[in-house]
């Protein structure tokens, strides 16, 4: 006899074919906490544009110490640059077309429209970062200053390195900037001299820390090559502190968030409904030692320990 006239209850496959699956949203791996978007300032703007007025550094700016007498006191005035740079917004931009019939029928328990929408806009985001970083134009590592530049002593970063980043930005240092593995180098260097970094707790999560400056990681920041360098960044942020600032437009039409729009477009003939996401940013270094970069980081190199 077959093994199925031998049963005495239902098989559990073909009860399954009344049971309610429980089901996730889609899940999107290249998602990051974007700790460099939260941790910026950012400056809202009137038209797109965001002029960098400075002071000719160049012209001394003459004063008087210990006037006693009647004689005459210095005379001086402070000129400014006279073609300041302007600073005008990026976006980032795209088209998401969604089919009625899918969006009609199959939207439940997860609004199809809903969901396309929260991935894309999770997809803008995640260029948004990168943007910021590696923009040829305004990303921060192609605004460093020659002067800002530092290379690694060994190739592995250093306690030694980090602390001569800290020189270049030793005005109110907020944050350095890292790839995962870059931190992860630090640290094995950190351990091999017997100076293991402090922690510091930021949003709920753990940072490792150096001189009290915490490292904040970003896949943003590639690690390249064959021989496995990246770069570090250290920040000073805020315009009250003349530092990094992010640039944004507020009051889009459709805004969603700071910066970033969602406009529906209407339904072709071929019943694709669009959706078009915008997002407008930018950043500015508003003075040269607001930014310093750590070049030729070797991240691959491990130590033993006996």
């Amino acid at each position: 006899m077959s093994e199925e006239g031998n049963r005495a209850s239902l098989r559990e496959e073909a009860a399954a074919q009344l049971a309610n699956v429980t089901k996730t949203a889609p899940q999107f791996e290249a998602i990051t906490p974007r700790w460099l978007v939260r941790l910026m300032d950012w400056k809202p703007l009137e038209a797109g544009t965001f002029r960098v007025n400075k002071v000719d550094e160049g012209k001394a700016i003459e004063s008087t110490c210990g006037h006693e007498d009647e004689s005459t006191l210095a005379s001086t005035y402070v000129d400014y640059v006279d073609k300041p740079r302007e600073y005008r917004l990026s976006s980032i931009t795209a088209i998401l077309n969604v089919n009625t019939r899918v969006s009609d029928l199959l939207s439940n328990p997860y609004d199809q429209v809903r969901e396309q929408l929260r991935l894309l806009i999770e997809s803008v985001k995640e260029k948004q970062e990168s943007e910021l970083l590696n923009n040829a134009d305004y990303g921060l590592q192609h605004n460093v200053a020659d002067g800002q530049k530092v290379k690694t002593r060994k190739g592995a970063p250093t306690p030694d390195d980090l602390d001569e980043l800290l020189t270049k930005v030793w005005k109110e240092p907020s944050i350095f900037l890292a790839h995962p593995r870059a931190i992860a180098a630090f640290g094995r260097e950190c351990t091999r001299r017997g100076v293991p970094p402090p922690t510091v707790t930021l949003f709920g999560t753990p940072f490792l820390t150096w001189r009290g400056i915490p490292l904040v990681p970003t896949d943003k920041l590639a690690v390249r090559g064959k021989d496995q360098k990246t770069k570090i960044l250290l920040l000073r942020v805020g315009e009250k502190k003349q530092g990094v600032v992010g640039l944004f437009q507020p009051g889009l039409p459709g805004e969603q968030s700071p910066g970033l729009s969602v406009r529906f477009m209407g339904i072709d003939q071929r019943a694709l409904a669009s959706y078009l996401v915008a997002l407008y940013c930018s950043a500015a270094v508003l003075t040269d030692d607001a930014i310093a970069l750590l070049e030729d980081v070797d991240v691959g190199q491990y130590h033993e320990y006996k």
